[in-house]
């Protein structure tokens, strides 16, 4: 029975209460969650518009925590907060979400052809693969067992996800399977990450890379470029499943994704982007303890892929809005407030969604490897860095992509401030990199990040005493950075070409330049102007290159040393 209420908050008395148990709140049966117990009183964050309810009113529990539904029909679904698929929300209610609406997250009705790859008298153990459902044309659903036994039967043909497919040791196996959200689905086995996940952004694969299993933190201001960042790497990251959450953005925001998104081409096999893809979208106007469920919901659905032996890349923009919804239950909560307002545990349950990420063996036969990747976007007040989600995101992600403003003015893309961001993965890809692009990569990437960071110290005395007031070769620091920013860093997200480069392809432009700057150091040293060294004309053909194929840049470096050689022999000679 309901004692009070407030706001998203709802205080009841019910018998034989747990913590985490989903209740159904009210005449219009709510759902629910059971965040604190206190004596005989459950305070509940219910997932639905408290409006309407009063004191005295029924609350019942499922006796079951808040779970998420896995099995054939995820891909190319989207969900609310808690697993309700929108579409067939939007049958039931008209376009604005009706309360206490009853749906199923994965549908009844449709039939799925499953494929037996075990055969009757086997031995099953928890997470061995027992068939496969094709999904859709780039995923195969595999089918995995949660029991140990012997498999008594099992049969191919089409099934409902709830009908009888295999008997293990007499207990029938669904290919419908549930699992709590907030609780994690274990790796037999996990491993330090070592293969990068390629994006085909210059800045982020040469400079910043993330890799596969690792997780990394996108903040930025208002109007950085957070949303459009994300879009890209659901697009060409090469990780078999994107799960996208649209957590607390505005809904313009994620309209512009929801109908974006089905029209996306897959670049590797040029099928619809949506054929390997789960969106999940709690927009800003949506109820807030739901979009504290959103990010948890994420995760499960991730996991479950990723132990299907696939490496999976999830992108939650923003937690920032997560954060929000848990200092607002907080406050409703009377909680001793932290740091801003937000709740003391906020660095915990930062920890324990981050966390989540990583890379390893899965549960079972046969023997697979899975990676789930987490990259979350964090919008500070203000651009803000030193704000408490930032601070507590960056003790437990590796990656910091830091959004500037100023860049995304300038329309600079992507605007990620080199100076300020860093990766902690790139020993850990170290070995993958030296043996699939290039040996010299790691001495190339370091002389471009120290070119870029002597620009920014020679930007101010500039300013102050003009360009012209420096030495020759503070001069040529200054136009070999400016080559890096525009014609490595700068990236057009709406070139067909330049939206995504090979990691080879940006060795490939990012060493031409660095080939000119020592070329031209040298000739600097043998006495030659910098004027006539910014006349030769192969330099010209440097930012053509990421519009180019790969192959083009060995001819220019050929290029590039030759005029060098003829403009130092022509000098000496003289």
């Amino acid at each position: 029975m309901i004692k009070k209420v407030a706001g998203p908050l709802v205080v009841a008395e019910i018998e034989n209460a747990k913590m985490g148990d989903l209740v159904r709140v009210g005449e219009k049966k709510l759902i629910g969650e059971i965040i604190e117990l206190k004596g005989d009183y459950a305070s509940i964050q219910v997932y639905e518009e408290t409006a309407g309810l009063k004191v005295g009113d029924i609350v019942e529990t499922t006796g079951a925590p808040l779970m998420v539904e896995l099995g054939p029909g995820l891909i190319s679904s989207i969900f609310d907060g808690i697993e309700r698929p929108l579409e067939t929300l939007l049958k039931k209610s008209g376009d604005f979400i009706g309360r206490g609406i009853d749906v199923l997250p994965l549908s009844r009705e449709k039939s799925w052809e499953f494929i037996p790859t075990m055969k009757k008298s086997d031995k099953v153990l928890p997470g061995d693969i027992l068939g496969y459902v094709q999904e859709t044309p780039l995923v195969k659903h595999m089918i995995m067992s949660e029991i140990s036994g012997t498999l008594d039967d099992i049969k191919g043909g089409s099934f409902h996800i709830d009908g009888t497919i295999a008997i293990v040791s007499g207990k029938a196996v669904t290919m419908l399977k549930k699992w709590p959200v907030r609780k994690r689905r274990q790796l037999a086995e996990k491993a330090p990450v070592k293969v990068p996940l390629v994006t085909g952004q210059r800045i982020i694969d040469s400079l910043f890379p993330i890799a596969k299993g690792g997780a990394a933190c996108v903040p930025g201001p208002f109007g950085a470029g957070k949303t459009v960042i994300q879009h890209q790497l659901a697009k060409w990251a090469d990780a078999d499943i994107i799960i996208f959450i649209g957590c607390g953005e505005r809904g313009n925001e994620m309209t512009d994704v929801l109908l974006e998104f089905p029209h996306l081409k897959d670049p590797k096999s040029g099928r619809p982007l949506m054929e390997r893809t789960v969106l999940i979208a709690n927009t800003s106007n949506m109820p807030i303890a739901a979009r504290e469920a959103s990010v948890y919901t994420g995760a499960a659905i991730a996991e479950y892929f990723r132990d299907m032996g696939y490496n999976v890349a999830l992108m939650a923009d923003s937690t920032s809005r997560w954060a929000e919804a848990l200092r607002e239950m907080s406050g409703r909560l009377e909680e001793m407030p932290g740091e801003e307002g937000y709740p003391a545990y906020l660095g915990t349950r930062l920890a324990e969604f981050y966390e989540r990420a990583g890379f390893g063996k899965c549960m079972g036969k046969p023997e697979r490897e899975g990676s789930l990747t987490i990259i979350g976007s964090v919008s500070p007040p203000g651009g803000d860095l030193s704000e408490p989600v930032v601070q507590n995101t960056l003790r437990v992600t590796k990656v910091f992509w830091g959004l500037d403003y100023a860049l995304a003015h300038k329309r600079h893309f992507p605007a990620i401030n080199w100076i300020n961001s860093y990766s902690l993965y790139n020993e850990s890809v170290k070995e993958y990199l030296l043996a699939n692009v290039s040996k010299e990569l790691p001495k190339v990437r370091g002389i471009a990040l120290e070119i870029l960071s002597k620009e920014a110290e020679l930007e101010e005395i500039a300013r102050l005493v003009g360009v012209e007031s420096l030495s020759s070769l503070e001069q040529l620091i200054l136009f070999t950075a400016k080559s890096i920013r525009e014609d490595f860093l700068y990236q057009s997200a709406f070139d067909p070409v330049d939206q995504y480069s090979s990691l080879r392809k940006q060795f490939k432009i990012l060493n031409s330049i660095i080939l000119f700057y020592g070329q031209a150091k040298n000739a600097l040293s043998m006495g030659v102007e910098l004027s006539k060294i910014k006349e030769i004309e192969a330099i010209k053909k440097i930012p053509v290159l990421k519009f180019a194929d790969e192959n083009k840049a060995d001819a220019i470096e050929t290029e590039l040393i030759d005029q060098f050689h003829a403009l130092t022999g022509r000098v000496s000679h003289e």
